[in-house]
């Protein structure tokens, strides 16, 4: 069974290579709900490198290509930052290597076996078998869009 490919290899990339650094950081916290009094300044820089990623040996980042989990908030265009050191769990949402292609879905572990759930409707769920060729390649941790 072949699927869309949603992220293609070529565009993983390791994420101790990328250079992540020296934006200004404001202190304060910005609300979204009611408005505060500005109360914060500029501090030093954060590195978001340190502030994204634990593991830089076991952490890539992939482009998102494919609407199938736009219900998740993850569109095309994204940057998925994906830890290969997380163990994963039902409920994460993986990147996945199944019958040669990789895919970005949620996981389901249920009692006659793993699925790769899309968040949008418009894909099937895969059911995970004794025949297909299948590994979960790392777990996301975080998303990053553009607006």
């Amino acid at each position: 069974m072949r699927m869309q490919q949603e992220i293609k290899i070529s565009q993983v990339e390791p994420a101790e290579g990328a250079q992540l650094s020296g934006l200004q950081f404001f202190e304060t916290r910005v609300q979204a709900g009611f408005p505060s009094p500005a109360q914060g300044e500029y501090a030093d820089c954060i590195d978001l490198n340190q502030a994204l990623i634990t593991t830089p040996a076991a952490t890539f980042c992939a482009r998102v290509i494919g609407d199938s989990m736009v219900d998740a908030g993850i569109n095309e265009g994204d940057l998925l930052i994906i830890d290969r050191s997380i163990t994963p769990h039902d409920g994460n949402i993986a990147v996945c290597f199944i019958d040669g292609d990789f895919t970005v879905k949620r996981l389901s572990v249920r009692e006659d076996g793993v699925y790769l759930t899309p968040a949008n409707a418009k894909f099937p769920e895969l059911h995970v078998t004794e025949d297909s060729s299948f590994k979960v390649w790392g777990v996301v941790s975080y998303i990053i869009k553009r607006l």
